[in-house]
């Protein structure tokens, strides 16, 4: 294979990671590409994998090597973490980050599960290692995004698009930034989406969710639930398909408690399953300051 037509196709397959079509990703014949190229073709299959539920197998392929390669031991980090191994999947990370920083996979991997299991500060600092990682560039703007620093996650892309500029995920990271910033970005964000999700090769899930939440924000409710509603005939078990309709459905008054049940059925630990407890819990405390006391 010429070897700019093999780099293609692994552009091809990050490509498709990030645009949500996880099945083609895993489905994508990797043995032409060059020695350099099939392992992270491989872990991009693996964390697709992940993403659709499959951890325990990912976990059961990576025993053997997890040991030896940094990339497969970053793989199993997350894997222990969506399996709800909190506390090793922490540890793993922890180490990776501190013996392999400037190991991509580590950076972004490790980054991810130190995110999620809220040391943003430990997250950043390994991240920020990277030279050229254009995936830790957009989880280092969703983590200031999540900070509510959109000032510093506007200038991570504003950087990023010197020397990226025609990037997907640099592309979708000015979205990210779009939508929390507001007013006129809002429909600049929907412009992006909607190019996206309206293209035969990557029409996919997170294309469409990111086009309904730009409709979300535009006040077009009627338009984001087709879209979502299309999507989620296709792809029932998608989590941001799932967790965003039930987003939709909230504000417009309408029930959520069969696809929360989907949600925790498909993906158990998903941010939106923690923070809708999180929120439970907090006014359940609240009510009892008001409950009634009865003195016997």
């Amino acid at each position: 294979m010429d070897p700019f037509s093999a780099e293609g196709e692994l552009i091809n397959i990050h490509n498709a990671f990030h645009q949500g079509q996880y099945p083609a990703v895993i489905e994508f014949d990797t043995s032409a590409l060059s020695p350099e190229n099939q392992l992270p073709a491989g872990i991009l299959q693996l964390r697709a994998q992940i993403a659709l539920g499959q951890s325990d197998a990912v976990l059961a392929d990576v025993a053997g090597g997890a040991d030896d390669t940094p990339d497969l031991a970053a793989v199993k980090a997350l894997a222990q973490h969506t399996t709800g191994d909190i506390e090793s999947a922490y540890t793993l990370a922890q180490d990776l980050a501190e013996n392999y920083p400037d190991n991509s996979t580590v950076q972004v991997l490790a980054g991810t599960v130190l995110q999620a299991q809220g040391h943003s500060e430990e997250a950043l600092a390994l991240l920020t290692k990277h030279q050229g990682n254009l995936e830790a560039v957009a989880l280092i703007v969703q983590i200031h995004l999540h900070q509510n620093r959109s000032d510093l996650a506007l200038k991570e892309v504003q950087a990023a698009k010197r020397w990226a500029q025609d990037s997907l995920l640099v592309n979708l990271a000015e979205s990210w930034v779009g939508l929390r910033v507001g007013g006129e970005k809002y429909q600049a964000a929907f412009y992006v989406y909607e190019e996206l999700a309206s293209a035969p090769s990557t029409a996919a899930p997170l294309s469409i969710v990111g086009q309904a939440v730009a409709e979300l924000h535009l006040g077009r409710l009627p338009e984001a639930e087709a879209a979502l509603s299309a999507a989620l005939e296709k792809y029932p078990d998608e989590a941001e398909l799932i967790a965003n309709t039930i987003v939709l459905n909230v504000l417009a008054g309408k029930p959520t408690e069969e696809l929360e049940q989907r949600l925790q059925q498909t993906h158990p630990s998903h941010a939106l399953l923690s923070d809708i407890q999180e929120k439970s819990d907090l006014f359940d405390t609240a009510a009892l300051k008001y409950a009634p006391r009865v003195s016997s």
